[in-house]
């Protein structure tokens, strides 16, 4: 990668970081045209393989930006000497996580004490109500590409399937979480999805 590579790497994270309403997933359409299908610096299965590891591990889902980004170092530094590519990895994946990070946090910020201050005002709750359809949209834009981005298994219809009895589980039950995700990563190890 060439400096004007890694600017506009960076650049890129910064003006999308405005755009992360409803978290850091929602990014995942725009980040896939990005790293996948701009400058093929990831691979299909490296961009489905770093969201979803980032989904499965505890904490927030912005890891998977530090993901791209470490892919994307270590792609950079092919075949130079391991330590080369680990520095590369983890330059990119701090850069980019910060150029994600930084400007929606201060931004976040200014606009929540704002908000506190004058959460009464009609603007700002017919703001936060139509705000809502759109995460929602995004939401499913993401899903509908890490469902895409996947292959393999017997059934790669049934992908769907699952998908939306899931979406009608959390929508219409109170069932927890995590029987959702044991019963798709038991249907997934054993090979159906």
């Amino acid at each position: 990668m060439s400096p004007t590579d890694w600017l506009d790497l960076i650049w890129r994270h910064l003006t999308l970081s405005l755009l992360a309403v409803g978290g850091a997933i929602t990014l995942a359409p725009a980040l896939h045209q990005y790293h996948v299908g701009e400058h093929a610096w990831l691979s299909e299965a490296e961009f489905a393989q770093a969201l979803t590891l980032a989904q499965a591990a505890p904490g927030p889902n912005a890891l998977f930006i530090a993901l791209l980004g470490w892919q994307v170092g270590l792609h950079s530094a092919a075949g130079g000497p391991w330590w080369w590519q680990g520095l590369c990895g983890l330059a990119a994946a701090l850069a980019v996580l910060a150029a994600l990070l930084l400007p929606s946090s201060l931004l976040t910020l200014t606009l929540t004490r704002w908000t506190q201050r004058h959460r009464q005002h009609l603007g700002v709750r017919a703001f936060r109500q139509g705000l809502a359809p759109v995460v929602v949209g995004v939401l499913g834009a993401a899903s509908m590409l890490l469902l895409q981005g996947q292959s393999g298994g017997r059934w790669p219809e049934a992908r769907w399937a699952v998908a939306g009895v899931v979406m009608l589980l959390v929508w219409r039950t109170k069932l927890h979480l995590l029987w959702m995700l044991a019963a798709g990563a038991a249907l997934g190890s054993l090979g159906y999805l």
